[in-house]
Parts: C-alpha cells; structure tokens; sequence
C-alpha cells in the first residue's frame, strides 16, 4: 500500500511540474500557442490561410527578414507551404488549405540571425 500512495505522489508532482514548465501563455489571435527558447510562437491555421505570431513574453518580436516553411498533416494527406513576413510580429500565407479539427501543424521558423526553431501543435 505504501508503494502505491508513492508512485501517486510522485506521479501527481512529474505532472504539476509539467503544467509549470509549460508556461501560462493564452492565445492573442485564436490559435495555439507553443513556447521554444523563451519565444512564444501562436499558430493560428485555418482553411484560407496560415498566420504565425511571434512574441517574447508579451512583446512582439520582429518577422523582418524572417521565414518559416510549415507542414501540414491529415492523416496520409500532406501539404507545405512557406510564410513570410507580414506585420510586426507576423509571418503569413493566404490560400486553400486542407486544415481541420486535429490537423498536425509542424513549423520551422527562422527568425533573421537566429538558429530555426521547431514548432509543433495540433488544430483544435
């Protein structure tokens, strides 16, 4: 009995620290948001276009000069699209895209004189 009440505390506390880690960054622009190296990175992806914001604690980090090629995933079914700058702290691709409940958003996201970064998230 005692093992088990320990393997439930330590469990509980792996994911409290979890919870913590991740940051408590809410959505700005009705996407999901994902922190790597201190950045935030707010996928925002639907049918008619792919939009990515980018800030560092709450202030915008400047896309000029900045690129990122995205993945997206349905199943079998992939499609690539590149986005560029577009405003402040937005890089952004408009046209047809196959993006629904559960689609996998992979994005790698160069900022101008930075090391690229791997975003990752799921639609919604």
């Amino acid at each position: 009995m005692n093992i088990a009440k320990t393997f439930v505390a330590t469990l509980s506390l792996i994911v409290t620290a979890a919870a913590f880690a991740s940051g408590d960054f809410k959505p700005k622009y009705g996407g999901v948001v994902q922190e790597v190296s201190e950045i935030q990175y707010e996928v925002v992806a639907a049918p008619n276009g792919i939009a990515i914001y980018v800030e560092d604690h709450g202030k915008n980090v400047d896309t000029k000069g900045a690129s990122a090629k995205v993945s997206l995933l349905n199943g079998i079914d992939k499609s690539e699209v590149t986005l560029t700058p577009a405003g402040a702290n937005k890089l952004d691709a408009k046209g047809s895209f196959n993006v629904k409940s559960g689609t996998k958003v992979t994005a790698v996201v160069t900022l101008a004189g930075k090391t690229a970064r791997t975003i990752r998230v799921f639609v919604p």
